[in-house]
């Protein structure tokens, strides 16, 4: 059996730096930082987490919104939809950033973690894993169909760590101009491999939504995988 728990990570005023964990029941592997998409901390994410304690990976998903009004998990369909766009609005990345360091400190402290850290995120979670890797002192980074790291290519050739940068070659949300800048950038740093699924559309890795492709979803997990390994 695992363990599963809402953890506090910080508290400023009446707010509060939640997270939640799952750690293996027993051993020790490397440390999973699951970045959310523009939807939160929600049931997804949760089980997400889960799914890497059950196979030795204690996981971490710290609410990246907790700054925000809502700072709840939302529900992909219906009203929160919208709301879920407006708080993207006015996100803060860089001060979110910062926040990233508090939550790979407290997993890689956790017991059940070896001391290395690895972040996964998707979408804006993307964006995040990618800030992660230049920023938070994390040891390696997966960013799944990331919008907006085109904005933060001065960073690209300090990153240290290996970077997997997923992206269906269909999406939806992230034009190809996107991912052309970002593909340009990584060819200065030998540390940042490029992954395109042809065909594939956005939020392909996520067996919840519409456009989830499974075979792409495979691959991908077969790949993230060996770079977990590796750490």
């Amino acid at each position: 059996m695992i363990e599963t728990k809402t953890i506090t990570l910080a508290a400023t005023g009446t707010h509060a730096f939640d997270a939640y964990a799952a750690t293996p029941a027993s051993g020790r592997g490397t440390g999973v930082l699951i970045l959310s998409e523009m939807f939160g901390l929600n049931e997804p994410m949760r089980r997400l987490a889960a799914s890497y304690a059950e196979r030795g990976y204690p996981a971490l998903v710290p609410n990246v919104f907790w700054r925000s009004t809502p700072s709840v998990g939302l529900a992909y369909e219906g009203p929160e939809r919208e709301t879920a766009w407006q708080r993207l609005r006015t996100f803060d990345f860089d001060v979110a950033a910062a926040d990233l360091r508090v939550a790979v400190d407290a997993l890689r402290a956790m017991p059940s973690c070896t001391g290395k850290v690895a972040a996964v995120g998707f979408c804006m979670g993307g964006r995040l894993a990618f800030l992660a890797a230049a920023r938070a002192g994390v040891d390696a980074a997966v960013a799944f169909y990331a919008l907006g790291i085109s904005r933060h290519l001065d960073e690209m050739p300090g990153i240290a760590c290996p970077v997997q940068l997923h992206y269906g070659t269909s999406d939806e949300h992230v034009p190809s101009s996107e991912v052309d800048a970002v593909a340009a950038a990584a060819r200065t740093n030998p540390n940042i491999e490029m992954l395109l699924y042809p065909g594939v559309g956005h939020s392909f890795f996520n067996s919840v939504r519409p456009t989830y492709d499974a075979t792409a979803a495979a691959l991908a997990e077969q790949r993230v995988t060996r770079l977990l390994e590796s750490l």
